[in-house]
């Protein structure tokens, strides 16, 4: 046994070129029912035969592509708002009134994409590719009807939801009424293409988004270049022409993924000869997984919608400055998510290997890399806050009370990349109830009631605001470390 393990660990390390890098957890045997049955905290104790190169190789290997797929997407976000922020505060203002109800639009499909992860992870650990691309079409059929459904909605109802969030002005609510509407004549592709991405990290396929998306990112900020300002030929339209750069580019990215997964070379494949009728035990499987996800969906939007309408209170200019700080603190979002994208697949395809024991140590490796990160984020911040602001606007105000936001934005990031990242293991797990709980308590009452007082109470303006937020990250790291650490989502049937 011993000999055997050794020589399938010796090919871990010097695979042959040309043929895929298995991973430390298809090197050892697949366990018994009786180990996922068995809740036992989490301990620092690695497999017989893992190494810690081991496990960070297999991490980084998933990690990496997620990585700088996030960072290529924020930073085509970050170029689309500096372009728009050379037309003033209010387009500033005007596009980021516009994230929430985008986002909340979003919630039924997303969550649903929750369930699709954990469930092909699963199959992936377990064997059963078949099982494994008939979820994928499954969910597919399910994200089609729910955008569709979504973005008529939006559309209808996009004046009043930019009114809603705050809008201070005429100008203000045109320019983000305009966006919203081009946005959701896109919506169905950009759900379809995120359902196609969620299915491939389910497997540790994270490389394939990531150059889709690339591609795409590329596309949206020519046409931002070309439509903004009005260049080579093209009308100046301002934000209505950054809302289209936007489909376009959202639209490049589903044909690429389409072409990815239709290709058929890959562990997760599609083809339009396949069975595409409801298969309504699978879906059953998918919602029960999501609907606990988009409760917390629902709950974080309701709360972020909630808080960025008391910011919303104070003003243009503050709310401009808000929307860029947040922009920033986005980018930092990357490290978690990206290690959170290892964490959900790792941990999927450990229990469905029926190993909790490699699940854990995916997770507790996964967190430790993200944590040493976001050091590094967190000192960038510091030392270069005033020169990251000043990328967006030249407004002297903007950038002195940014500036400060962001010392702040570099104290949360470690507790941020941790509960990001365990929030990621939990979900892998199928363990999505929790997580819904813990954004409850955080994210609906804590976050916007703290801010509500801060502001309205003790007159501390936008720094008030963000120190509300430090609370949500500071005790949603906790809460999430406590339900890691109880090791109770490891005996969770998917």
């Amino acid at each position: 046994m011993n000999v055997r393990l050794g020589n399938l660990l010796l090919k871990h390390r010097n695979h042959e070129p040309g043929q895929p890098v298995r991973l430390a957890l298809e090197l050892v045997e697949p366990g018994d029912l009786e180990s996922c049955q068995q809740v036992e905290r989490v301990t620092k104790q690695l497999p017989t035969g893992i190494t810690s190169k081991m496990l960070y190789q297999d991490i980084i290997r998933i990690a990496w592509p997620a990585f700088m797929e996030f960072i290529l997407t924020q930073l085509a976000s970050m170029v689309d708002m500096m372009m728009v922020g050379q037309l003033g505060p209010w387009a500033i203002a005007a596009v980021g009134l516009t994230n929430q109800p985008k986002f909340l639009l979003m919630t039924m499909f997303m969550a649903m994409n929750v369930g699709a992860t954990a469930l092909i992870a699963r199959y992936k650990g377990e064997g059963n590719q078949q099982k494994a691309n008939m979820v994928l079409r499954q969910a597919l059929l399910l994200t089609f009807v729910l955008s569709a459904i979504s973005s008529i909605v939006g559309f209808i109802y996009s004046e009043p939801m930019i009114r809603f969030m705050g809008a201070a002005d005429e100008q203000t609510l045109n320019g983000g009424t305009v966006y919203l509407k081009i946005q959701m004549v896109g919506f169905v592709v950009l759900a379809l293409t995120s359902t196609i991405t969620a299915a491939l990290r389910g497997v540790g396929d994270s490389r394939t988004a990531m150059i889709y998306n690339l591609i795409a990112n590329v596309v949206n900020v020519i046409f931002n270049y070309m439509m903004i300002y009005g260049h080579f030929g093209f009308p100046r339209m301002e934000v209505i022409g950054a809302s289209i750069a936007t489909v376009i580019g959202q639209c490049t990215a589903f044909v690429l993924a389409m072409f990815s997964v239709l290709r058929g070379n890959r562990y997760i494949k599609l083809s339009f000869k396949d069975d595409f009728r409801p298969k309504w035990d699978i879906m059953k499987s998918i919602v029960n997984i999501g609907m606990p996800a988009m409760a917390e969906q629902l709950v974080m939007r309701a709360g972020m919608i909630a808080y960025s309408k008391t910011v919303a209170s104070l003003g243009t200019v503050a709310f401009a400055t808000h929307n860029v700080c947040m922009n920033i603190q986005s980018m930092s979002f990357m490290n978690g998510q990206a290690f959170g994208v290892s964490a959900t697949s790792l941990t999927g395809q450990s229990l469905g290997r029926r190993r909790p024991d490699m699940a854990q140590a995916y997770s507790r490796y996964t967190r430790r890399l993200g944590m040493m990160t976001s050091l590094v984020l967190a000192l960038t911040f510091i030392l270069f806050g005033r020169e990251i602001v000043a990328l967006y606007t030249d407004d002297e105000v903007v950038i002195q009370q940014g500036t400060q936001i962001l010392k702040l934005v570099a104290i949360i990031q470690p507790f941020q990349s941790s509960q990001l990242i365990l929030s990621g293991a939990l979900r892998g797990a199928g363990d999505t109830r929790s997580t819904a709980i813990i954004i409850f308590i955080t994210v609906l009452l804590v976050r916007p009631g703290l801010a509500m007082f801060t502001i309205h109470v003790l007159n501390w303006g936008l720094i008030g605001a963000w120190i509300a937020l430090m609370a949500d990250q500071f005790l949603r790291s906790l809460l999430v470390l406590l339900r890691f650490n109880s090791g109770k989502w490891k005996t969770i049937k998917v």
